[in-house]
């Protein structure tokens, strides 16, 4: 294949790809956001998605420094849920689920194979265990501020609200406060360092 043929196959990928994710479950945009593979977007009506000015959803493996297990997905499947992601971020490899809402601040680093969900996906149902199988959580909003920083393979789940300027180290869990400017870290995440 010639370099313009390949050069042109280039292109029209990122035609599609673009295409796919405007136009399927059409998310608000903002200028120059760039999408690295075919991530996983996806809204019921009444839901909403927005991302912001400059940011990167990545779902290639092919110039990430660690293995990405899977694509990015996005996905709002509840009536009036809403997925805000702020200006200049980088998410590579993570999964954004929202029933309520959840709020990424602007420049944030969201490193590969990371779950954000604010809901359980059943409901605890401590009376009748097996209704949980037909019962759905209602989810808790998440909060993540700017310039918040989360390694490698994080859950953040419902309840958590990540202060301004933060680091989760790799393979933390989250669950409720989280300081600002502060390094947390473990299972369940605690707080190693203030700045």
């Amino acid at each position: 294949m010639t370099g313009f043929v390949k050069k042109n196959i280039k292109f029209l990928k990122k035609k599609a790809i673009w295409f796919y994710i405007k136009y399927r479950h059409a998310p608000v945009l903002g200028k120059g956001v760039i999408f690295n593979g075919k991530p996983i977007i996806y809204k019921i009506p009444g839901g909403h998605i927005k991302i912001g000015d400059h940011t990167l959803i990545n779902s290639s493996n092919k110039v990430y420094h660690a293995n990405m297990f899977t694509r990015s997905k996005i996905i709002v499947d509840r009536l009036n849920g809403t997925i805000e992601i702020g200006s200049n971020c980088r998410i590579h490899g993570t999964c954004i689920h929202a029933f309520k809402k959840i709020r990424i601040g602007n420049n944030c680093l969201i490193a590969a194979n990371t779950q954000i969900l604010d809901a359980n996906g059943h409901a605890l149902c401590y009376d009748n265990p097996a209704a949980r199988l037909t019962t759905s959580d209602e989810g808790k909003e998440i909060i993540i501020e700017d310039n918040v920083w989360i390694g490698l393979g994080c859950i953040i789940l419902g309840g958590s609200h990540i202060g301004e300027g933060s680091i989760i180290s790799a393979g933390s869990v989250v669950k409720g406060p989280v300081e600002k400017n502060a390094i947390y870290s473990g299972n369940p995440a605690v707080l190693i360092k203030k700045f």
